[in-house]
């Protein structure tokens, strides 16, 4: 049987876990469009990847940002049916009682409303295609909540509970709906929480170390195949067995 043409739509993809994701999909042929609020990064992480890619300026919670960004994805690559929503912030890492409702706002826009307007945005192509993967980033923290980080684990517990509930809304269509929830990951957006809250979410790894931005990305890779039939709502820990549920 012919290969599925895939076209992936791949946020905060301009470095950090969302590049790892584009990588590991480019390695299978995966068109894909890489998004970030940052032009110029994306455009040079889409050019890396040799073969027909594109780099893409938007910012993910702005809702005519995204819609116009996966049209032009659209016309370029092809019909979005794989989207992986990475795009996020960790926010000030302070006790809740200190955080500015500013900061607070600014979290759940990027973290929660810059992964529900591209699943929306991207879900009646899927649907009419009879196909689709989406794959939302989340966090450990949107499971048992960080402390100093109530912003941030909030907002990736909406994460989770939107995956749940888009799951079941798209069973019957095939389109399948998963999230991953890392514990701490080295990335460039994890240089900006505190060393000591760092230091806490480490102590926490059976493993004793952080995660790698391409063994998430590997994680990702499946739950954007045909190699996953049979699971949608789902979220898959990827912790070095912190997570105990």
């Amino acid at each position: 049987m012919a290969e599925r043409p895939r076209v992936a739509w791949i946020t905060g993809a301009g470095r950090g876990i969302g590049f790892a994701c584009a990588q590991r999909l480019a390695q299978e042929g995966v068109r894909c469009a890489l998004i970030d609020l940052d032009g110029a990064l994306a455009a040079q992480a889409a050019r890396s990847l040799g073969g027909e890619h594109l780099g893409i300026a938007a910012d993910v919670s702005n809702e005519a940002q995204v819609r116009a960004a996966m049209q032009a994805a659209a016309e370029k690559l092809g019909p979005v049916n794989v989207v992986i929503n990475s795009a996020g912030i960790t926010g000030n890492t302070v006790p809740a009682w200190e955080t500015s409702l500013d900061d607070v706002r600014r979290v759940l826009d990027v973290n929660f409303m810059g992964t529900f307007i591209p699943c929306v945005a991207a879900i009646p192509s899927m649907a009419a295609q009879g196909w689709g993967r989406i794959v939302n980033i989340a966090s450990i923290a949107g499971k048992e909540g960080n402390p100093n980080l109530a912003a941030y684990s909030a907002s990736k517990g909406a994460v989770i509970a939107l995956t749940k509930s888009l799951g079941k809304e798209l069973a019957l269509k095939g389109v399948l709906v998963n999230a991953i929830a890392p514990a701490v990951i080295e990335t460039e957006m994890n240089k900006s929480v505190s060393a000591e809250t760092q230091a806490y979410m480490v102590a926490k790894i059976p493993m004793a170390r952080m995660g790698r931005a391409e063994e998430v990305a590997e994680l990702a890779a499946y739950l954007a195949s045909d190699r996953v039939s049979f699971s949608t709502g789902a979220v898959y820990d990827i912790s070095g067995g912190r997570a105990t549920y």
